[in-house]
């Protein structure tokens, strides 16, 4: 009798052990970096005052316009942003939208030029 209450208890407590270090295991998806995603900065503003900046996690070859949309209520033309967040450019007036990646001026459209981790986007509405 006590052989049998002396098992038990050693069996409940293997099976104690057993079940609790399985929780303890090292799930090895979560542990690796996401390698199809990047982090870019988006500044934003008007003239020369910012008033807006944000850190965007987008999938690997995104366009510009990608990370502009998920954040920011946008509005464009043919390909041509013409509103971000409620301030619209204003052709009378030379107001226009422009932008920037890492301090260059870009020959594209913000639907096709595609970006790369840590890249740093301004766009800024000013007149021209």
């Amino acid at each position: 009798m006590k052989n049998t209450k002396k098992l038990s208890i050693f069996a409940a407590i293997i099976l104690f052990f057993t079940f609790s270090l399985t929780g303890c295991q090292n799930n090895q998806e979560k542990a690796k970096p996401k390698t199809d995603q990047i982090t870019v900065t988006y500044t934003l503003k008007d003239n020369k005052k910012t008033f807006a900046n944000k850190k965007v996690h987008l999938k690997k070859n995104s366009t510009v316009v990608t990370g502009l949309k998920k954040n920011w209520k946008v509005k464009s033309q043919k390909e041509f942003i013409t509103a971000i967040d409620g301030k619209s450019q204003n052709p009378q007036k030379k107001i226009y939208w422009t932008y920037t990646v890492n301090g260059k001026m870009v020959n594209k459209s913000a639907y096709q030029q595609k970006l790369k981790n840590k890249d740093k986007v301004v766009f800024t509405r000013s007149k021209y």
